[in-house]
């Protein structure tokens, strides 16, 4: 109970919260009346009874202040773990908390950069132009060069406190272990320790300002979309130094009208901005809600607020596709294999009972014109029927999902016609040409011929290794058996005959790789003017042979 007692006063506004809001009994069943101050009865309480589930625990999120309201906002991407209404509710929380003044602004700014503020900044406003939990921008303008900027600024002593409220919930999950099921059965110990790393990496503005730069060099060679340039001179932990923009919130729509803006190119721009990070890249914004992203006078597109970022796998968009493309060719066997690909269904489920609920959930969008589906609902819905069977989902699929979910949310407004699935769909072909095109079929077969060779020069270090292992005497058998020995001869054959197999199927990977690699570069491959692809088929057909009559001749074809 160490924790409790140094962070006694923190236990006890939980414990309250809890209560307030129709709780109580998780309070008694962990132990936490120690800490209050009044018996359970004296403190008001909410009639439980007059709100639900999922607006009770969204606002026991809300009184327990920035920490729990982000914890709350990432559990209502879960909706493979949560009720889809505890999940609404969650998705309502808001990040909003008034600024801190200017002068410990300045302060901390000038504590970060090892100076005062006036060597490096002429102007630094007194008002912030944005404010969270974690910190608070300001505008200010750069001695050298004159260049204005947005200076965002970790709010005093917020690390430490969130510090200790992560510290909390990893004790509160682990005593909610010992006495709930439900616990582990929502997952609560993966998803804490999932929002602990995603916290940590928020409270760094370092890596918020590399996510920046990454994203930034996707769209180097598109003049429509843009992000805010790092100065790197002017950035640390606690404060992140950037070229300042100004521009219009997709949100107001209104005003784009009134303005002259295309609505529905600018619908389309950033939609495809959001899919060109996913599908292309493999590393996106997660956060994509109107807040973060600005119209610019010329029409072009900025992001903004790259704390939250996703991230996939080449293989991992190449299933994904194969996924959301099965489900729209209404095609289960390749739903399943799609998902035995990402290597997410535990070897527990009933592929017959996953199947049939596949095969509802496709026939949900049976006859469905592309135009008429909600990419980010299809994701949720797939999300929830693995909920159902035991799938778990990797955290990034997850941010995935909030991504698609956000980005149409703000997209609707601006365009209600505009499909993503339509928009999606000229992604999903790129990248089924690139896997099965040459430069990609070659670099597998070239990856599958060294992996090869490894194995067969590793063969003699392992047979020597088990040779000496025999031979020390740590294995000792003796055994008469004419059975046995001619067991162990056609044994001998069938590794003879594996060995030779291995070997074809070696060569003929590395002649698939001269092949292909041939017809890239346009022109023959030779040695000693010798055609080498010509010379190697003669071989394989000779070497296949060799291995058919031995087959054939051993009677055990």
């Amino acid at each position: 109970m160490a924790v409790h007692i140094r962070h006694a006063g923190r236990y006890r506004e939980i414990a309250v919260a809890l209560i307030r809001h129709g709780f109580g009994y998780m309070v008694e069943e962990m132990g936490l009346t120690r800490v209050l101050r009044l018996p359970i009865r004296w403190i008001r309480r909410e009639a439980p009874e007059t709100k639900t589930l999922g607006e009770r625990i969204r606002l026991v999120f809300e009184e327990l202040g920035p920490t729990f309201i982000k914890l709350g906002q990432l559990a209502s991407t879960r909706s493979d773990l949560l009720p889809a209404s505890v999940v609404q509710e969650l998705a309502k929380l808001q990040d909003d908390v008034p600024p801190f003044g200017a002068e410990e602004a300045r302060r901390i700014v000038e504590l970060e950069l090892g100076g005062p503020i006036e060597n490096v900044m002429s102007e630094f406003s007194e008002q912030p132009i944005a404010a969270a939990s974690i910190g608070q921008v300001h505008s200010a303008r750069l001695i050298e060069g004159g260049r204005r900027v947005a200076v965002k600024v970790q709010r005093p002593g917020v690390k430490k406190l969130v510090m200790r409220d992560l510290e909390i919930l990893h004790d509160l999950v682990s005593l909610g272990e010992k006495r709930w099921e439900w616990v582990n059965r929502y997952q609560m110990p993966q998803l804490v320790e999932e929002f602990s790393r995603s916290m940590e990496a928020e409270l760094d503005y370092t890596s918020e300002a590399r996510n920046m730069e990454r994203i930034a060099k996707q769209f180097q060679q598109d003049k429509h979309i843009h992000v805010p340039e790092v100065f790197w001179d002017h950035t640390s932990e606690r404060v992140l130094t950037m070229s300042y923009v100004e521009g219009i919130k997709p949100a107001d729509r209104d005003q784009l009208e009134q303005k002259g803006y295309d609505v529905k190119n600018i619908a389309s721009l950033i939609v495809n901005a959001v899919l060109n990070q996913i599908f292309i890249a493999g590393f996106f914004h997660a956060d994509p809600h109107p807040g973060n992203v600005l119209i610019m006078k010329d029409g072009s597109i900025t992001f903004l607020d790259f704390g939250m970022v996703g991230r996939l796998s080449s293989d991992m968009r190449e299933y994904l596709a194969s996924l959301v493309i099965a489900l729209m060719r209404q095609d289960t066997p390749a739903m399943v294999r799609a998902i035995n690909r990402m290597g997410m269904v535990p070897e527990e489920t009933d592929l017959l009972a996953l199947r049939r609920d596949l095969d509802r959930l496709r026939e949900r969008y049976y006859n469905v014109p592309f135009s008429e589906v909600n990419l980010g609902q299809v994701v949720n819905d797939f999300f929830t029927t693995a909920r159902q069977h035991g799938i778990g989902i990797p955290p990034d699929l997850l941010l995935l999902g909030k991504a698609l979910v956000t980005t149409e949310g703000m997209v609707e407004r601006l365009d209600p016609t505009l499909s993503i699935v339509t928009l999606a769909e000229p992604f999903g072909r790129k990248l089924a040409r690139e896997k099965l095109g040459p430069a990609r079929l070659g670099r597998k077969a070239v990856s599958g011929a060294l992996g090869l060779t490894d194995s067969l020069a590793g063969l003699p270090d392992r047979l020597r290794h088990l040779t000496s292992f025999i031979s020390g005497g740590r294995v000792k058998v003796e055994l008469e058996m004419p059975e046995l020995r001619r067991a162990s001869k056609g044994m001998d054959r069938l590794v003879n005959r594996l060995a030779f197999s291995i070997v074809l199927l070696g060569f003929c990977i590395v002649m698939a790789g001269l092949v292909i690699g041939a017809a890239v570069a346009g022109k023959e491959t030779v040695i000693w003017n010798y055609p080498i692809i010509e010379m190697g088929l003669v071989v394989a057909v000779l070497m296949v042979m060799l291995l058919l009559f031995s087959i054939f001749k051993s009677g055990r074809f």
